[in-house]
């Protein structure tokens, strides 16, 4: 549903991941809204994200959230689909090795499935779905995509979750090895959120 006449001048993030909330605060900062954390409410629940789209998982956490909190909520959901696995991890992919994986437990499930496969046919894509929800129900999406080739070995120490082996032609890098600046640029989550920072600029208060 589009929003027409919801107006905002303060906003949640809806994750208590601090990698996460630092690369959000810096997309969306800038423009005169107030941007809190989950930090700033103890209390919040914990969103099980069992949606079986990106979408669907990012616009549940941000109802939830801005339900209980009383604020605007932006949540955001990211998969990633490489084409030698028919699509996985897909909506699954921050849990591909299990329910309490670490980034490097994924990244290496995600190379071992890919034993044997060669770079020609390592190609996969993030895609990446912002939601703002309000406390009335209201919500509105955003979404941005990113092309690349899984790596046979993680290269670089920057970003995280799968940046170390996510490689992108156009810089001939991983995202692990992009700058914050060159990653805000073009990344999907950069894409999806450059697109909500647009929206809250048409629709702050004052």
């Amino acid at each position: 549903m589009r929003l027409l006449n919801e107006s905002v001048n303060e906003i949640v993030l809806a994750t208590r991941n601090p990698d996460k909330g630092r690369e959000l605060g810096v997309l969306l900062g800038g423009i005169g809204i107030r941007i809190r954390t989950l930090a700033d409410f103890p209390t919040a629940p914990e969103v099980e994200e069992d949606g079986t789209t990106c979408e669907a998982n990012a616009i549940k956490k941000a109802r939830e959230i801005a339900r209980a909190t009383g604020v605007p909520a932006i949540a955001d959901d990211t998969g990633l689909e490489v084409d030698a696995l028919d699509g996985r991890p897909g909506v699954y992919a921050a849990r591909y090795a299990g329910e309490h994986a670490t980034y490097e437990d994924n990244c290496r499930k995600l190379l071992i499935d890919l034993t044997g496969v060669p770079p020609v046919n390592r190609k996969a894509r993030f895609l990446t779905v912002a939601a703002i929800a309000f406390p009335s129900g209201d919500v509105h999406v955003t979404q941005g995509s990113l092309e690349g080739l899984i790596t046979e070995q993680p290269i670089g120490d920057r970003g995280f979750g799968y940046d170390p082996v996510f490689f992108v032609p156009e810089f001939n890098k991983t995202l692990a090895q992009l700058t914050i600046e060159e990653k805000n640029r073009m990344s999907h989550r950069a894409k999806a959120f450059a697109q909500m920072r647009d929206w809250l600029e048409q629709h702050r208060e004052g």
